[in-house]
């Protein structure tokens, strides 16, 4: 077994996976652009690890130069040993002093094991992995990173007493909270990309994400949205928080009905004049799942250090857990 360095979607394309991988979409070479894409690859020319390596726009840690690992999957631990070896070998040689993942590039898209997953099946965009591959990351010297967390809430009529008093607070203030009006959403769309960008400026290894690119990531679902689930808050003309939630279509792919929506983003203008606003939207965002039907909202992958952690607490339990991995590089 070898360890080939590939560039370009052409080169990937060529070498099949081996039927224990699952299917590997070449065209995510030119558009999450690695710098570099790696395969263990069997004396049959097959596949049986992948990995991509990102060091020129990589998430800023501290002082240290981050080397990012994702795309990755592994048929086995020796060809995980070796095209691990490989990647740190390869981050070593660009100065990398901190290889982080599994993360495709940056926070924006895939990233993250789970780690305990519970009795919950999949949810929609959820990331999944083979149970082995966190210990396979282990055994190659990395350790958690980050801890986080979906919480599920199976009540849907909850009330927090304490929301009761912000909504008061906020009606004061003249910040109203609205559902997105499905003509307006392109416009909507850049609005909330504006405040994602002031909102998440703070967060654990943000990287700014173009327009053009945040624009095409949403697009992708625009057919399956629910615009009562999208709920803006506004203050006059000026976006101060939102709140994305999607029904879950994996349900659906299982043959289920879908009973159970996912609260995937909530930001809020970071001022202080706001406190309280994220748990207001919260609560009205699962208002508005029961009111259409739904029976079950999870908040999906919040950080475990996030204050929203304990918005989505109050009203569910903790159904999956999460961690993104690290290893210090020597030079």
């Amino acid at each position: 077994m070898i360890v080939k360095t590939l560039h370009t979607p052409g080169e990937r394309g060529t070498l099949p996976n081996t039927p224990d991988l699952p299917p590997f979409d070449a065209t995510l070479l030119a558009s999450q652009r690695p710098d570099l894409h790696l395969c263990a690859v069997s004396d049959a020319e097959i596949v049986e690890a992948q990995a991509s390596l990102w060091w020129t726009n990589s998430p800023r840690y501290g002082s240290q130069r981050v080397g990012v690992i994702g795309h990755y999957a592994s048929a086995s631990d020796e060809a995980a040993a070796r095209l691990l070896a490989a990647a740190l070998g390869v981050l070593a040689e660009q100065g990398c002093t901190l290889a982080i993942g599994p993360m495709d590039g940056n926070t924006w898209r895939r990233y993250r094991f789970v780690v305990e997953a519970g009795g919950e099946p999949p949810f929609f965009l959820e990331p999944t992995n083979a149970p082995e591959w966190p210990t396979q990351w282990q055994r190659a010297g990395f350790t958690p990173f980050a801890q986080y967390v979906s919480a599920l809430n199976s009540d849907l009529t909850q009330k927090d007493s304490r929301v009761l008093r912000v909504a008061v607070r906020m009606d004061r203030l003249g910040v109203r909270i609205r559902a997105i009006r499905l003509p307006e959403l392109q416009t909507d769309l850049v609005r909330i990309y504006r405040l994602s960008q002031v909102a998440f400026a703070h967060n654990f290894l943000y990287t700014e994400l173009p327009q053009a690119d945040f624009l095409a990531q949403y697009e992708k679902i625009v057919p399956y949205l629910r615009p009562e689930l999208l709920l803006l808050a506004e203050r006059g003309n000026d976006l101060v928080g939102f709140t994305f939630a999607i029904p879950d279509l994996a349900q659906a792919a299982r043959g289920e009905p879908i009973d159970t929506f996912l609260l995937k983003t909530l930001a809020i203008l970071p001022d202080p004049a706001l406190a309280g606003l994220g748990a207001l939207m919260a609560e009205r965002v699962q208002q508005e799942g029961s009111r259409l039907g739904f029976r079950r909202c999870i908040h999906a992958l919040m950080h475990e250090k996030n204050v929203s952690l304990n918005t989505s607490l109050r009203y569910g339990s903790v159904m999956r857990r999460y961690a993104l991995f690290s290893r210090e590089i020597a030079q």
